[in-house]
């Protein structure tokens, strides 16, 4: 029943698709849209990506360092100092820069206090370590509470000042290895960004006749599709009938072993019936005479306990009557010689016809291809010209020397400041490295001083411990004193032009303040007309151009190159779309040789349908299968004559029941056993035939007429089908040049002849110098004076708490109370380092 709900959807399906795909109807689902051209960028060497700092985990520390920078220096920018400096640099006076760099000096008063106070103390602690003999910072006479809380505080406060310190030694070797990597990179991109500037005009004709030469892509792309145009399309058929035809040819395989199964099976039933008729004649004698035997045996006086088989006994008899069997002769009849078709040859050989359509297509289709590509092969006459009817620009020449002058210097600065920097790396490694010393020196003394502090104790007690703790921060306090001078003036050196950059030049970059100086007449001198440098239009500031390049104006349309060059004109293609469409209407393929059934195939159908299989009398099979062979169940018998055999007192009754027990016995097995086989098979096979005939006459039917319609409706389909898929192609095909004309329209607006490159080189100028450089430099010194000064806390804590490291000279009371005696006193040593 499903496969002929299945059929009839098929059919249903197939005829509204045939109805309501007409003509104009166009379904490009089966043919796969234009793929994405990758042109090569005519001005690929000049275009600037967008550099952008990735957000990562030393960006609240960037920020914190541009705050502190705000507060340092909190004049705006000094737009007639910078005037003077650039046009007049005599006429600038110290006080206003003095003035101006205000929040400067008052850091550089800091700086130079503790460049005066802390080598100062050093120099001051080291002569009362010698004056006092190595005791300066007192000493400890003995344990108490308050020494005990006084001791755990300070050795608190120097882990915490210790930690804070590594903090910042972490930050300051991270960010001056970033430093180190930015300035290289950051000074290498400058004469890479001049080059691409430089070539923004000077190449302009051999890019656009680049941009020419380019039309080869989707003509190589189109001629490509074509040599498969016909294969495609037989595909795309094939693709769309494929739902229908498969369908339709599994049914057809599917009814064809149902066929052969029902024959088989009517077959079975009819030799089945035949050989139980005969069965059922030999059998029912045999029985009378058992029955007769064993009640003559029952029935005797001497005969113990046998009044109960008696009854079983009298049910010897046949219980189904096999001769009142339904005939199946005529049936049988109509089907001599079905099948005569191969249904499973069939199928596969119209599987593999169905199956070769792209191919046949492909052959069908040769010639007009071959006329397809001489159109395609041609070029259009507006591109040929693209590049000779393109107007030059007057300012280019001196656009493009200025940029190589500014080019070929930057380039003789890289190796330089690289070579500074490398050496500013050095220091600051070596200085980061002091401070690792003094963390380190903290760390262990505190240790080591813990470690002999809680085995003090022990009556082993070694004193080495302690005193070792203790030297190790002296240690450190030592490196801390020495190096505190580099450190400061490392740290003051790069603040001052960290800071300066930042808020001299970054900050007005951002908030394009520089742009409204530069725009403002006299603030640059004649020799740095940047106007005039960039072949800008006299009346447009660089603010203004650069807004405009910034959201993407063309650079034609700066220079009014629109009115005087007609791109669309050398972009048209049009004439390509008639010739295509023209030459695509001629295509065909014939599909008459495809059949779903062969003449024998429909000979078997049509004798099945008319057989009658469906009008057998089932129920007539099922009544008799149903009653047992004999009434009474010959295993029981047999068992219960086993046990009255053996419960008889005597023994010729016993021998009597014995030979009966054995004859019935030979009886079931001869008999009465295969003739309940039969039945068994005759069962299976009249459940089969009695379950499929209706489905399968209905089944039939409708195979055959989707055979017929089929046959008549396919190839319209198929011309349907051809139709749609040109049109798609066509459409995929012009998909290529488009792409091609787009490209070329945003090449030659916004790439070749645009000033984006101008606005990216700027914004990728300030990212470099601002946040990939000045930020990580700003951090840099920022972590390095935060270890600088917390210097001073560190060693007045390891000053303080060394003292608590050293042995303790405890003396006994004079009183003499319970805890004085219990007291342990050690070994008395000096309170010497």
């Amino acid at each position: 029943m499903t496969q002929t709900w299945g059929l009839l959807a098929a059919l249903l399906g197939l005829g509204l698709g045939l109805n309501l795909q007409g003509p104009g109807a166009t379904d490009c689902g089966s043919l796969s849209p234009a793929e994405h051209l990758v042109f090569t960028p005519a001005a690929r060497a000049r275009w600037l990506a967008p550099r952008v700092r990735p957000r990562g985990p030393l960006d609240p520390l960037y920020g914190t360092v541009r705050r502190f920078l705000s507060m340092v220096q909190l004049n705006p920018f000094p737009a007639e100092l910078v005037k003077a400096l650039l046009n007049e640099p005599a006429s600038v006076k110290v006080n206003e820069v003095v003035r101006y760099e205000a929040g400067y000096v008052v850091c550089a008063a800091i700086a130079a206090l503790y460049l005066l106070v802390v080598p100062t103390a050093g120099l001051c602690f080291c002569c009362c370590r010698c004056r006092c003999r190595r005791r300066c910072g007192g000493r400890v006479k003995m344990e108490h509470k308050a020494v005990a809380w006084e001791r755990g505080t300070l050795m608190a406060c120097l882990l915490l000042t210790t930690l804070v310190l590594l903090i910042g030694l972490v930050y300051a070797f991270v960010t001056n290895q970033r430093v180190h990597e930015e300035m290289q990179s950051g000074v290498e991109a400058v004469p890479e960004t001049l080059l691409s500037l430089r070539g923004l005009v000077s190449d302009v004709p051999q890019e656009l006749q680049s941009v020419a030469q380019q039309f080869s892509l989707p003509q190589e792309r189109v001629l490509q599709e074509l040599d498969g145009v016909g294969v495609s399309i037989g595909q795309a058929i094939h693709t769309q009938l494929r739902s229908t035809v498969y369908p339709a040819l599994t049914s057809v395989l599917s009814l064809g072993q149902a066929l052969q199964v029902s024959v088989d099976h009517l077959r079975v039933l009819n030799a089945t019936s035949v050989e139980l008729w005969k069965g059922q004649e030999e059998l029912e004698p045999v029985l009378v005479e058992s029955r007769e035997r064993l009640l003559a045996v029952l029935q005797q006086p001497s005969c113990q306990g046998c009044s109960g088989a008696v009854s079983q006994a009298r049910a010897l008899e046949l219980g189904a009557d096999f001769r009142q069997m339904p005939p199946v002769d005529n049936v049988l009849q109509r089907l001599k010689g079905v099948p005569e078709a191969n249904f499973s040859s069939m199928v596969q050989e119209e599987n593999s016809t169905f199956n070769i359509l792209p191919f046949l297509a492909a052959q069908q289709t040769a010639d007009v291809v071959r006329e397809l590509k001489k159109t395609v092969a041609q070029e259009p006459e507006g591109l040929r010209t693209l590049a000779k009817e393109f107007p030059g620009s007057e300012a280019a020449s001196r656009w493009t020397q200025a940029l190589e002058d500014m080019e070929q210097d930057s380039r003789s600065y890289v190796q330089e400041v690289q070579r500074y920097e490398r050496y500013r790396w050095i220091v600051g490694c070596v200085l980061c490295s002091v401070v690792l010393l003094v963390v380190a020196c903290n760390l262990l003394g505190l240790g080591l001083g813990i470690w002999g502090l809680s085995a003090r104790e022990d009556l082993s007690y070694l004193e080495a411990k302690g005193k070792t703790g203790a030297r190790f921060l002296m240690t450190g306090m030592g490196f801390s004193f020495l190096f505190a001078a580099p450190l400061i003036l490392l740290v003051f050196a790069t603040f001052l032009v960290g800071g300066n950059v930042q808020t001299l030049v970054c900050r007005s970059w951002e908030s394009r303040e520089l742009y409204e100086f530069v725009d403002t007449p006299g603030n640059l001198p004649p020799s740095l007309n940047l106007s005039y440098l960039l072949g800008l239009k006299k009346d447009i500031s660089i603010l203004m151009a650069y807004e405009q390049c910034k959201e993407g104006a063309a650079l034609w349309s700066v220079l009014q190159l629109n009115n005087s060059y007609d791109l669309e004109k050398h972009l048209d293609i049009s004439q390509y779309t008639a010739q295509l469409q023209q030459e695509l209407q001629s295509l065909g393929v014939d599909v008459h040789d495809l059949d779903l059934l062969s003449p024998a195939a429909r000979r078997d159908l049509d004798a099945l349908q008319s057989s009658g299989l469906e009008k057998i009398h089932y129920p007539g099979f099922f009544a008799q299968i149903q009653e047992p062979v004999v009434k009474t169940s010959v295993e029981k018998l047999a068992q219960e004559l086993e046990g009255l055999a053996q419960a008889q007192g005597n023994a010729s009754m016993g021998r009597q029941l014995q030979e009966e027990l054995q004859a019935l016995r030979r009886l079931y097995q001869d008999r009465v056993q295969p003739q309940q086989t039969l039945v068994a098979k005759l069962n299976g096979s009249v459940r089969v035939l009695a379950s499929s005939a209706p489905n399968l006459q209905l089944e039939t039917k409708g195979i055959l007429d989707q055979a017929t319609y089929l046959k008549g409706e396919l190839p319209a389909w198929a011309t349907r089908i051809l139709r749609n898929e040109s049109e798609c192609y066509l459409t995929r095909e012009m998909g290529y040049f488009s792409q091609y004309v787009a490209w070329v329209r945003e090449e030659v607006t916004q790439h070749i002849a645009t000033c984006q490159p101008l606005s990216g080189a700027l914004d990728n100028g300030r990212v470099i110098l601002c946040d990939m450089m000045a930020d990580p430099w700003n951090a840099f010194w920022f972590c390095l004076a935060w270890c600088t000064f917390f210097l001073i806390p560190s060693i007045v804590f390891a000053v303080k708490t060394s003292k608590y490291f050293l042995p303790i000279r405890k003396r006994l009371s004079s009183t003499s109370s319970e805890e004085t005696q219990l007291f342990h006193i050690p070994r008395v040593t000096s309170l010497t380092l």
